[in-house]
């Protein structure tokens, strides 16, 4: 029997400098923890694996809003590992679904750590992101195909983000036996395993935009049509993948120090 479970959680100011947490609703497989934050003004949340899923057939999905003036950090315990389970190969894909809110004057970092695609399994996620016009967000996603010596299972992942209701990123991608060929070709991850992307939105681009360049000889920093840039990188394996995300995400923030600390 396949799992369903939806997980939610709400920041909001506390009216003394910092972010409360009035909304965290854990549900099956997604176990939402309050967890000690460095930056004392956000409030941090940790999503803690407490059984194996997503497996095929299994519908999950969390909701985070941070609303008008609050700060939050969402990061995980461990990666994400989508399983065929018991009930391969007849199962329907799984879906892991996020949606996203960010208030005015809000700040977001949406920070999981890798979604593994083990051979077998069957896995469509969708990132559905809602900010408002003057909100922040900071937002890492990684895919790592296939554990290691195994081919990738199936996986499609679509990212679409909003701001003041108008479209601001739509982004999909396939990998693996579902998807068109050509997906691990040389014109696309040429034989490369782990591919990522971080999306910075701030209204302060608007007054100042960064240009297209590369980021080494596997990412490019792209600017997009609203006040955000998007970082895409494809590497061998996971720790090369989050070496260059996290140099990107340093010298990002480091340009924006301003506007992301007090």
């Amino acid at each position: 029997m396949s799992v369903h479970a939806r997980a939610r959680l709400r920041a909001v100011p506390d009216g003394r400098g910092g972010t409360a947490l009035p909304v965290l609703e854990s549900a099956g497989p997604l176990a939402l923890r309050r967890t000690r934050s460095p930056h004392p003004p956000y409030a941090r949340v940790t999503v803690v694996g407490a059984m194996s899923a997503p497996l095929n057939g299994d519908r999950l999905a969390i909701e985070a809003e941070a609303a008008d003036g609050a700060r939050l950090t969402v990061d995980a315990a461990a990666a994400t590992v989508a399983l065929p389970g018991p009930r391969q190969p007849d199962a329907d894909p799984s879906t892991y679904t996020v949606d996203l809110t960010v208030g005015e004057g809000a700040i977001l970092h949406w920070l999981p750590e890798q979604l593994v695609s083990a051979h077998g399994s069957r896995l469509h996620q969708t990132t559905r992101v809602q900010l408002a016009p003057t909100s922040r967000l900071l937002l890492r996603e990684e895919q790592i195909l296939g554990r290691h010596g195994e081919p990738t299972g199936a996986l499609t992942t679509r990212l679409t983000v909003h701001r003041a209701g108008r479209p601001l990123l739509d982004q999909q991608l396939a990998y693996g036996p579902d998807a068109p060929a050509g997906w691990d070709g040389p014109a696309v991850l040429a034989g490369h395993r782990a591919v990522g992307q971080l999306l910075l939105a701030d209204p302060l681009f608007e007054d100042a935009p960064l240009p297209a360049r590369l980021l080494g000889p596997t990412a490019a920093l792209t600017p997009l049509a609203g006040p955000a840039v998007l970082v895409t990188a494809v590497a061998a394996d996971a720790r090369l993948l989050r070496g260059i995300l996290d140099d990107a995400t340093r010298e990002l923030l480091d340009g924006l120090k301003e506007g992301f600390e007090d």
